[in-house]
């Protein structure tokens, strides 16, 4: 996949090759890279030239320390052949994986530390093309965490305002099924509690009919037993005028 970068670099490779037609050379880099400590990292170097590649072009890789002045010499390609520096920090870590015939100068380095954080610098000749600019990357080695940068920032804060909208829309979607929900219970339950009143209304109608009916055998069993008494006094009566 191509970086931005990448391709920023690509842009003005072909800019400088429009505006230096003749005996210009251009260069172009990587603009700023991140890596762990312990991993390793690829320093991309591409350059054009109106010239053919010859053993006549030299490429040179140089290092300056952040908060330093110092500038330290890691490779040089020169007739044909790379020149890795066997002394110093990158003594051992520097490897050669670029291809002069296709105007690619890139190295590796491995296993890094934070001694590496700095700005590297590519630089290219290539005879009779010698004027042009070198170009500059720059290495940040970390531990854990990265480097935060203003587009990683920018796309935390929208990502975090779209996540409250998206709470308060479900929030307010809840609420609503709840209120539903609430409402239809209740009516549910009214509509039971009607019924139920129906059926005591129903039930006191029922007994109330049901007192006369008691009122009348009640009565009806007074005057039963008061015809019995009155026969009963009738018949003592007879045998006493016998």
């Amino acid at each position: 996949m191509f970086q931005p970068s990448f391709v920023l670099c690509t842009a003005l490779v072909y800019a400088l090759s429009v505006l230096c037609p003749i005996q210009c050379i251009s260069v172009s880099t990587h603009h700023n890279l991140h890596k762990r400590v312990g991993s390793d990292v690829t320093l991309y170097c591409g350059f054009w030239s109106n010239e053919y590649v010859s053993d006549l072009t030299t490429l040179s890789w140089r290092f300056r320390p952040d908060n330093s002045r110092e500038i330290i010499s890691i490779f040089h390609y020169g007739n044909g052949v790379p020149y890795i520096e066997k002394w110093g920090q990158f003594r051992g870590r520097v490897e050669w994986v670029g291809d002069i015939s296709k105007s690619d100068g890139s190295i590796v380095i491995r296993n890094l530390d934070y001694i590496d954080n700095g700005t590297f610098t590519c630089d290219v000749k290539n005879p009779p093309d010698v004027v042009g600019t070198s170009s500059d990357v720059h290495l940040t080695v970390y531990d854990r965490i990265p480097p935060v940068g203003a587009g990683v920032v920018s796309g935390a804060i929208i990502g975090t305002f779209l996540g409250v909208i998206i709470l308060i829309v479900a929030g307010l979607y809840l609420f609503r099924y709840i209120v539903r929900r609430r409402a239809r219970s209740e009516t549910i339950f009214f509509k039971g509690a009607s019924a139920a009143e129906r059926g005591k209304v129903s039930g006191k109608s029922g007994s109330a009919s049901k007192g006369p009916v008691l009122y009348a055998t009640l009565d009806q069993s007074k005057s039963t037993k008061g015809s019995s008494d009155k026969k009963a006094k009738l018949g003592d009566s007879k045998r006493d005028k016998k």
